[in-house]
C-alpha cells in the first residue's frame, strides 16, 4: 500500500510537507504546482517551491519529493520537466486536476479534461524529454463539465507513457463537494494498464478502506483529510489510533516554529486560521481555539494562545 501526501496549492508548502512527513506514513509527496508557460524557468523557481531539491530531493526525515508542472504546452514542460529531474525531483508530476478559476482561465489544469489530444501531446512530450529512470506521472479529475472524456482521458495519458495515474474522483465541476465517485476509478481501471491511484474524500481509516474497495485501488493519496486529522497516514495503514488533541495541538506550536522562524512568518496567522478549520472536521477544541484566535494577528499573541492550551 503506497500513501502519498497530495499537492495542494496555497496549503501544502515545504514546511507543512516536512512536519507532515515526519508525523509519517508517506511514501511520497508531491509539490504545489510550477506554472509554466512558455519558457524555461530558473532553477530558483523550482528550489523556492521545493527547497528539498537542495537535500537531493527529500524532506528533512527522508521522504522523496516530487514536482509538480502546471501548463499547456507540451515543449515548454518538456524543458522544465527535464530541469525539475536534473535538479532532484523524483520524478515529475503533471497537473490535470486544478479546479482554481484562474489557473483553468489560463488554460491550464483540470481544464485540459475538454482535450484528451492535449493531454496526450502533453505527457508525450514531457515522457520522451525525461531520462526513463525517473517517473512521470499524471494527476486528473473525472472530468471537467461532467464525465463523458474520463476514459478517453486515462487512455490518452497511458498512451502517452505515463508511469502511474491519481485520479481525484470527482469533476471540476462537482469541486469538494461529497461524495467522491471512487467507483469510476474502478471502472477506469478496467480500460488502462498503468498503475492508479485513488484520491478524494479520504477523511478517515473507514473511507480508506471503503475507497480501496469501491475503487479496486490498493494505493491512495491523501488532501485534506491529513489536515483534518495531522497522522491519517499512519491511521489508514492500521499502525496508529488518531491523535489526541494534546499532540495536534503540539503540532501547531511546532508549526509556528516552522513558520515564524521559516520564510513564510508573515502567512502564519491566516496559515493556522485555515488548518483550524480543517482540524475543527475531527477536534472540536479546534473550533474553540479558533474563536479565540480569530480576531489576532499578532504571530506572537497567537503563539501565546497556543501555548495556554497545554
Amino acid at each position: 500500500m503506497q500513501v502519498i501526501l497530495a499537492p495542494m496549492e496555497g496549503v501544502v508548502d515545504h514546511l507543512m510537507r516536512d512536519m507532515l512527513s515526519k508525523v509519517g506514513g508517506f511514501d511520497l509527496c508531491v509539490t504545489e504546482f510550477v506554472r509554466v508557460v512558455n519558457s524555461l524557468l530558473p532553477k530558483k523557481v523550482f528550489h523556492r517551491i521545493c527547497p528539498e531539491l537542495h537535500n537531493d530531493g527529500y524532506t528533512p526525515n527522508g521522504t522523496p519529493v516530487r514536482v509538480q508542472l502546471l501548463g499547456q504546452n507540451p515543449q515548454p514542460l518538456a524543458e522544465n520537466a527535464v530541469r525539475a529531474v536534473e535538479l532532484g525531483s523524483h520524478g515529475v508530476d503533471l497537473n490535470f486536476g486544478c479546479p482554481a478559476k484562474t489557473v483553468n482561465k489560463s488554460k491550464g489544469g483540470a481544464v485540459l479534461l475538454r482535450e484528451p489530444q492535449t493531454l496526450y501531446d502533453i505527457v508525450s512530450a514531457v515522457r520522451q524529454a525525461v531520462p526513463s529512470e525517473h517517473k512521470v506521472t499524471a494527476k486528473m479529475r473525472l472530468g471537467f463539465d461532467d464525465k463523458s472524456l474520463a476514459f478517453e482521458n486515462a487512455a490518452a495519458i497511458e498512451a502517452a507513457g505515463a508511469d502511474l495515474l491519481v485520479i481525484h474522483a470527482r469533476t471540476k465541476m462537482e469541486g469538494y463537494k461529497p461524495p467522491a465517485y471512487w467507483s469510476w476509478i474502478a471502472d477506469i481501471k478496467q480500460k488502462v494498464n498503468i498503475p492508479i491511484i485513488a484520491n478524494g474524500e479520504i477523511w478517515s481509516y473507514e473511507d480508506a478502506i471503503n475507497c480501496q474497495a469501491q475503487s479496486n485501488c490498493q494505493d491512495i493519496m491523501l488532501g485534506r483529510g491529513i489536515l483534518a486529522m495531522p497522522n491519517l497516514a499512519r491511521v489508514v495503514r492500521g499502525q496508529q489510533e488518531v491523535m489526541n488533541w494534546s499532540q495536534v495541538n503540539q503540532l501547531l506550536i511546532d508549526y509556528s516554529g516552522y513558520e515564524l522562524f521559516g520564510d513564510k512568518g508573515k502567512y502564519f496567522p491566516n496559515r493556522l486560521k485555515q488548518w483550524l478549520g480543517y482540524l475543527s472536521r475531527q477536534y472540536p477544541q479546534a473550533e474553540d481555539l479558533f474563536m479565540q484566535v480569530r480576531r489576532l494577528r499578532d504571530s506572537n499573541e497567537i503563539v501565546q494562545v497556543l501555548q495556554q492550551q497545554r
